[in-house]
């Protein structure tokens, strides 16, 4: 009787467990919700173009506590990510970011590059099949169909069934375009001839209404007319040259120097793309990621949504100016001050700790030749169309063929592979004609065949660099390797960025936010290892193109 007894109770408690366990399992699917898988409510990219990695210290002292500090003190910050590929210009940069891949893999090649097949030259988001929306110019006839990958952003769409909205916003269009990848709900650039923010028939066939009323502020010709003057007076800028350095900067048509203040009330004379050249155009991008947050109601989702940025004056004041200027410190205090706020408004809106945030670049800058050959440092401009010049007199001379040599672009020779083949010439022979002139020129330091790079005795971290960046139908069939601290330019002020050296792939990378550790990294990382970290922190897949690695060092370990 006592054993029956026990029985009866333990097989009594076994149904009792079962029963529970099976209202737990209905009631978790009543209510998804309870069983959610742990993610940040909003993911925010911010891509700063053209900013070198050592402006994270350069100016730091005069840095706010909101802004470039708090992302420093709060997040998690790689010292050491470096770009994997050469050419280094913004169309790359900002695919490799949201792809975890390189231009061999995700095609987009440069900005502008040649399709090997046709001898044509492809900007990296042209799409004659779309139409402005928001405008009537050509501005608007862009998407991302060039880009031959998925990115992190289509990743997240494709794993929550597309209910996450992702939104790209950039004064450039390919740096709203191609971060927020092909699925985008929509990206948003900046048209010169309207002064109005515009899309595509790609996403919409209409503008938003909060990018109507956004418009209707006028916030560029607001900015213009204020003048560009400096946050501080010009005598504290101690970490740039003085201020009238006209050997090393770049002017404003109609200015009489490169000197802050910046009358631009008097000189954009209806212009309205002159907020390119000035800290406002980052201000007003960051306006309008606001507006975005609000009028789309991101963050407020059932699932992670996804707002991908880029801050593009940041370039436009690096060219003009350099590094080394005072316009280029006011302009980085000014960003430093519009995160922070930025930052603000994301803790009041989406709440502190509820958002993720990457902040990283796609490229940087050199300093300016004439800059650092005033201060006994090897430095230099080389001139592209000068070299092509004497290439093509030099083919001509020996194949009897004019302009076999079409563009110089991204340190590459593209050839007429159309004239090449209807004359039956050697491709061959011409590559080898063109590496043997190259490899006499003072400032090359290296000319090499891509499709023997593999073999070419070269230091390896250069070798992996153009295989990872010689892609087989729009890249030239020889990359140019310059020697340190000479670049391609036609002019003496200003400075560009395109090569391997340091100062144009060692950039910034520091993550805050859920999910995310505080704390630094000195190992190397790489740009390919951004987008796999993302996905890690979002437990999504990686894109189809990724060929980085999870920087788990940056993550907090989540128990399920």
């Amino acid at each position: 009787m006592k054993f029956k007894y026990l029985l009866l109770i333990s097989l009594s408690a076994a149904t009792f467990s079962a029963s529970a366990q099976k209202k737990k399992a209905l009631s978790n699917q009543t209510n998804p919700a309870s069983a959610a898988l742990p993610r940040p409510k909003l993911v925010v990219g911010l891509v700063v173009d053209q900013m070198r990695w050592d402006y994270l210290y350069r100016y730091y002292d005069r840095y706010q506590s909101g802004g470039f500090k708090r992302l420093l003190n709060e997040g998690f910050t790689c010292e050491n990510t470096n770009i994997d590929y050469i050419p280094t210009v913004t169309a790359a940069g900002h695919s490799c970011v949201y792809t975890g891949s390189v231009p061999a893999i995700h095609g987009i090649a440069g900005n502008d590059f040649i399709i090997q097949a046709t001898g044509k030259s492809m900007y990296c988001t042209d799409d004659s099949t779309v139409r402005a929306v928001g405008s009537t110019s050509k501005a608007g006839q862009m998407s991302p169909r060039n880009l031959l990958v998925t990115t992190v952003t289509d990743e997240l769409r494709l794993a929550t069934n597309f209910r996450s909205k992702v939104i790209g916003i950039a004064l450039k269009d390919r740096g709203g375009i191609l971060p927020a990848g092909h699925t985008a709900n929509a990206a948003y650039w900046f048209d010169d001839a309207t002064g109005s923010w515009i899309s595509s028939t790609y996403y919409m066939t209409d503008l938003p209404a909060w990018v109507k009323k956004f418009n209707d502020q006028k916030e560029p010709e607001k900015f213009l007319k204020q003048d560009w003057n400096p946050l501080y007076p010009v005598s504290t800028y101690l970490q740039s040259a003085p201020d009238n350095s006209a050997r090393y900067e770049g002017k404003f048509a109609g200015a009489t120097a490169p000197t802050l203040p910046v009358k631009t009330s008097e000189l954009y004379n209806g212009k309205m793309g002159m907020i390119r050249s000035t800290p406002f155009g980052n201000t007003m991008t960051l306006d309008l990621a606001r507006a975005a947050v609000e009028g789309e109601q991101l963050g407020k989702n059932t699932v992670t949504d996804f707002l991908a940025v880029s801050l593009s004056s940041t370039d436009y004041v690096g060219h003009q100016y350099g590094p080394n200027s005072v316009e280029a410190e006011d302009t980085y205090l000014r960003l430093d001050k519009d995160l922070a706020s930025f930052f603000s408004y994301l803790d009041a809106t989406v709440g502190k700790g509820n958002y993720s945030v990457f902040i990283t670049a796609d490229h940087g800058a050199a300093h300016n030749a004439t800059f650092l050959a005033d201060h006994n440092i090897p430095a230099g401009t080389w001139n592209d169309a000068a070299t092509r010049t004497d290439m093509n007199k030099l083919l001509e001379d020996k194949y009897k063929v004019k302009n076999l040599v079409i563009s110089m672009d991204n340190y590459q020779v593209n050839f007429d592979n159309t004239a090449i083949k209807k004359e039956g010439l050697n491709e061959g022979a011409i590559k080898s004609d063109c590496i043997q002139y190259l490899q006499k020129q003072p400032q090359i330091a290296f000319a090499v065949d891509m499709q023997k790079a593999q073999t070419a005795n070269l230091p390896e971290e250069l070798r992996s660099r153009i295989i990872n960046g010689y892609n087989v139908e729009h890249s030239g069939v020889i990359q140019i390797i310059l020697k340190p601290g000479i670049y391609s330019s036609h002019g003496t002020t200003g400075t560009t960025h395109g090569t391997w050296n340091p100062y144009d792939t060692h950039i910034p990378l520091v993550f805050m936010g859920w999910g995310i550790k505080h704390g630094s990294l000195t190992r190397q990382t790489h740009m390919t290892d951004i987008a796999p970290t993302v996905a890690s922190l979002l437990h999504i897949q990686t894109p189809n193109g990724n060929i980085g690695k999870t920087i788990s060092e940056a993550l907090v370990q989540e128990k399920y």
